[in-house]
């Protein structure tokens, strides 16, 4: 198994173990960028449970997800094994309500503050 395997690998059982999975730069309570802190933001405020991996700490997990998208920038969300999109899609769906739809169709508990 090569490296770039493994990092699929990674980050196929991040997404299939997280219902929500975030992808991005730093962590929730440290986000590293503007475009993660949006997001995680966005996430707190419709009030779901997500998991997140902070890609600055492997050069290939940064690599990996963009490959393993086909999306060039980060942070990336995944809703049940499917990718939503980065920071200015989940921002739109945020204001349009879609995303709560999104969440409520595929049955994730929210809890809006």
């Amino acid at each position: 198994m090569n490296n770039n395997d493994h990092v699929s690998q990674n980050i196929e059982n991040e997404i299939n173990s997280n219902d929500v999975m975030l992808f991005m730069k730093g962590t929730p309570v440290f986000p590293m960028c503007g475009f993660s802190a949006r997001v995680v933001e966005i996430l707190n405020k419709v009030g779901v449970k997500f998991g997140s991996l902070n890609v600055l700490e492997s050069d290939e997990m940064r690599e990996g997800i963009k490959i393993y998208s086909n999306w060039p920038t980060i942070p990336q969300l995944y809703v049940k094994k499917e990718f939503i999109g980065g920071c200015d899609i989940i921002t739109e769906m945020f204001e349009s309500g879609e995303l709560l739809e999104l969440f409520n169709t595929n049955g994730i508990d929210v809890n809006p503050s």
